[in-house]
């Protein structure tokens, strides 16, 4: 049976949250403040994470970026907080998705339903990461020759070409930002050499994409970095 934990101040919405969820199979634990459930998420094992943004003490925020540290487990962020940039910034941290209160608790459960179904998908998909060879959607990645094939067509790709590719295929459907990248691929301060990344980008793009101008691969995910789609 999977786990969830809610971490929700509100005793209301968690209990209404908590029986939905009951129903549909899960079994459910929460938190009703940030400490606790930043404690319970990094010391017990779940399987999502329903994680409010304004809770006492610690911070929804601060949460997803220490949970993302050590674990890749969904975490579904909520809040009566509309703002863009709250959305762009929970997302940069790690989270998979962003509910803006008031919502259907029907829809609750069915993005809980999505997000861990294909957390199941990705986790079958990283033990590819243990093979010679990744494989998605026509293209194949030979780690031991380093070399690339589109359709079974070798292209030529550069080392840290080579590198930002096989990165983001072994992490598939994680939105990373542009400094993140920056860190993983060269291993040097990242500020001010977002447009490296950018550049490097294109270029994947450009030899993996049918229509670069409209990947169907690499997704910008806008104000916050990148996402390599299944």
């Amino acid at each position: 049976m999977k786990r969830i934990l809610i971490i929700e101040d509100d005793q209301v919405i968690v209990e209404v949250e908590k029986d939905y969820l009951e129903a549909s199979g899960y079994q459910v634990e929460f938190a009703s403040s940030g400490e606790l459930g930043l404690k319970k998420a990094l010391e017990e094992e779940y399987d999502l994470i329903i994680l409010d943004l304004m809770l006492p003490h610690t911070d929804g925020f601060e949460i997803c970026r220490q949970v993302r540290i050590k674990k890749n487990i969904p975490i579904l962020m909520v809040s009566a907080k509309k703002e863009e940039i709250d959305k762009i910034r929970g997302l940069g941290l790690g989270a998979d998705d962003y509910m803006t209160k008031p919502f259907s608790v029907g829809e609750l459960v069915a993005r809980v339903k999505a997000h861990l179904a294909r957390y199941d998908r990705l986790m079958t998909d990283n033990q590819v990461k243990q093979m010679d060879e990744v494989k998605i959607r026509g293209i194949r990645i030979d780690k031991l020759s380093r070399k690339v094939y589109i359709n079974e067509t070798e292209v030529p790709f550069t080392s840290k070409e080579f590198d930002l590719l096989l990165f983001l295929t072994i992490h598939p459907n994680r939105v990373f930002r542009k400094d993140e990248l920056f860190e993983r691929i060269w291993g040097l301060d990242s500020m001010g050499d977002n447009a490296t990344v950018t550049v490097f980008i294109g270029k994947l793009r450009e030899k993996i994409e049918t229509d670069p101008s409209k990947p169907q691969y690499i997704e910008t995910i806008w104000g916050v970095g990148y996402r390599f789609n299944v």
